[in-house]
């Protein structure tokens, strides 16, 4: 239909792969830094990654909206999928699920959502302000749930944002 859009190497010729495309040892303790299971997990691992990888940053972003959802009253629950394709700037997938614990249909919560966060790559890194030394921290205890002020995705900063998104 209209809708469907089909991406076939939409950055090019890809050459660049191995340790000049990523940096470092990754694919280590990918749910115990996540959510033990609980939660969908993409298979992406962080550590080993700059955020310019979206198995990072996106996962950080994801989190980050779904804690705001919750914290702004929206919904007791939120599990948010962020999906990217190489060299497509704006995510080709963004889907809100609360679990049946929204006060607003999930739809309309996702469009918010699309509404009031940055979720282009650069968008996320900017935002959550990624590009610092940070990282060293996340080699233990994980990377969710931390109070400290470097993990930026940990803020509930966009409540009013989103209820206001939704029409609350």
């Amino acid at each position: 239909d209209d809708d469907t859009k089909i991406h076939i190497n939409p950055t090019g010729r890809f050459v660049i792969g191995g340790p000049q495309g990523d940096c470092g040892l990754t694919g280590r303790k990918i749910i115990v830094d996540t959510y033990g299971g609980v939660g969908s997990h993409g298979g992406g691992a962080f550590s080993g990654k700059d955020p310019s990888k979206v198995d990072r940053s996106a996962s950080y972003m994801a989190r980050h909206v779904a804690k705001n959802i919750v914290a702004s009253g929206l919904a007791h629950r939120a599990e948010v999928q962020l999906a990217y394709a190489i060299g497509v700037v704006d995510p080709v997938s963004v889907m809100v699920d609360t679990f049946e614990t929204g006060d607003v249909p999930d739809d309309r919560l996702t469009a918010a959502v699309r509404d009031v966060f940055p979720l282009s790559p650069l968008g996320i890194i900017e935002y959550l302000d990624l590009l610092r030394p940070i990282y060293k921290k996340t080699a233990a205890f994980g990377h969710f749930g931390r109070d400290e002020p470097e993990f930026t995705w940990e803020r509930t900063n966009k409540t009013s944002d989103l209820r206001t998104a939704c029409g609350v």
